[in-house]
């Protein structure tokens, strides 16, 4: 089959999104896979045939009628959007030029029934590919959705890149008792949650050896320092920005935190479980699809700051506990990733239209 895969972020590369997306075009070896893209930061990691558009809004003529051009010129079969502004872009040159539109969707989104999701979500599409039940069982909330037409693919880690990358840097360890996060430096990712924990762990250990790194770019950075900064532990929190290979820091991390209030199946998260990292994460999304409490990982309300710096008190004061939960994180993701899987997957799928 040949793919068209849309790709409209504005962002630095890191995002799950994008990394998800270019491992379904690396699992798609046998058949041919084109990207459109909008920032060269996500178009640069890409060895395929690939398309630099403005994709300006919903309706942008130039992009619509380049996409239509390229359909044609690679005999496109699917086109595969990844936001939500290429869902109705894929729409109209699905219906244009007589193609199949099937939607990547990573995070959980309640469609509301309002007639414009009806349109974009159901009526414009064929099918819609989710990495987590959590995300499908929301979709199908909405009356116009129907089962049969969302996947549950568990895509985003591929292992040979993350051990590769994790080896090309070696890294001092800034803190003696490490603990990680990464995303968007956003409200939703939680990092203020995280913060204020850590200084309740602070007071209850009197960890002097303890300390935060977060790796992400985002508004709210100079924020979330200032947070640090009222709290007195400027100086347990490192914020190193956009980060290309956060595979070294995760590799040396003790802890790896997800504190979002609204997620999908984290990439980030399978990657630092992968690396072997205890994983704390709140209920967000489909991370109890991932996570059993207590055996593999801990699980934590969002807003519980009493109950993270209590699981952080925890896996400090016992490092057999840690590296116990490190090594059940690493054995429970290793098997569920493999691009064969994942290419048969979303072959097997996209030929149900």
């Amino acid at each position: 089959m040949n793919f068209l895969f849309l790709n409209s972020s504005r962002s630095k590369w890191g995002g799950g999104n994008e990394k998800s997306l270019l491992l379904a075009t690396k699992a798609l070896k046998s058949h041919q896979t084109i990207l459109a893209y909008r920032n060269e930061q996500v178009g640069k990691h890409f060895n395929i045939p690939k398309y630099k558009l403005p994709f300006l809004n919903e309706a942008d003529i130039f992009t619509i009628a380049r996409l239509i051009v390229i359909v044609k010129k690679h005999k496109i079969e699917v086109v595969i959007p990844s936001m939500r502004k290429d869902y109705a872009i894929a729409g109209m040159i699905s219906k244009i030029c007589g193609i199949k539109n099937v939607l990547w969707l990573g995070t959980t989104l309640d469609l509301k029934n309002k007639w414009i999701y009806n349109l974009v979500f159901n009526m414009m599409s064929d099918g819609i590919i989710v990495n987590a039940k959590k995300i499908k069982e929301t979709l199908l909330l909405s009356s116009y959705m129907r089962p049969e037409r969302i996947k549950v693919i568990y895509y985003g880690l591929d292992p040979e890149l993350i051990t590769r990358q994790s080896r090309q840097d070696i890294m001092v360890k800034p803190f003696q008792f490490l603990i990680t996060a990464m995303g968007r430096v956003e409200p939703n990712k939680g990092f203020d949650f995280l913060i204020r924990s850590f200084a309740k762990f602070l007071v209850l250990t009197d960890a002097r050896d303890a300390g935060i790194v977060i790796m992400g770019q985002g508004t709210h950075i100079e924020e979330y320092k200032k947070l640090g900064a009222s709290l007195g532990i400027s100086d347990k929190i490192i914020f190193t920005g956009f980060t290309e290979n956060p595979f070294p820091t995760m590799k040396i991390s003790d802890v790896f935190t997800l504190t979002s209030i609204i997620e999908g199946l984290s990439t980030a998260l399978l990657e630092a479980m992968y690396l072997g990292n205890a994983p704390i994460s709140t209920y967000a999304g489909g991370v109890e699809e991932i996570i059993i409490d207590k055996v593999n990982g801990f699980l934590v309300h969002y807003g519980d700051e009493k109950k993270l710096a209590g699981l952080l008190t925890k896996l400090y004061q016992n490092p057999i506990l840690r590296t116990t939960i490190g090594e059940k994180a690493c054995q429970t993701v290793t098997p569920m990733f493999s691009l064969d899987k994942l290419q048969e997957e979303i072959v097997s799928f996209c030929e149900l239209f």
